[in-house]
């Protein structure tokens, strides 16, 4: 099954994730498919940057985004 998840990345106390489509037996920082977007919780704005045409793509071709996505999908959307 493939999933869109989050990748963590940055240094111990200061996450960065990385948007990412994934096979869901590979490891969460591990092999991907595709990078869809960024998403850094520290900064002041909560900086989220997603490229919805590709996120719709994947879903449509069934991927499941994992609950913290699609919290984020929603949110980029409005």
């Amino acid at each position: 099954m493939v999933k869109i998840r989050l990748r963590r990345m940055g240094a111990k106390k200061a996450p960065f994730y990385r948007i990412v489509v994934a096979d869901s037996r590979s490891p969460r920082d591990g092999r991907f498919i595709e990078e869809i977007g960024t998403y850094d919780p520290l900064s002041e704005t909560n900086s989220l940057r997603v490229d919805l045409e590709r996120a719709k793509y994947w879903i449509a071709n069934g991927a499941q985004p994992t609950d913290t996505v699609r919290g984020l999908l929603k949110k980029a959307e409005a």
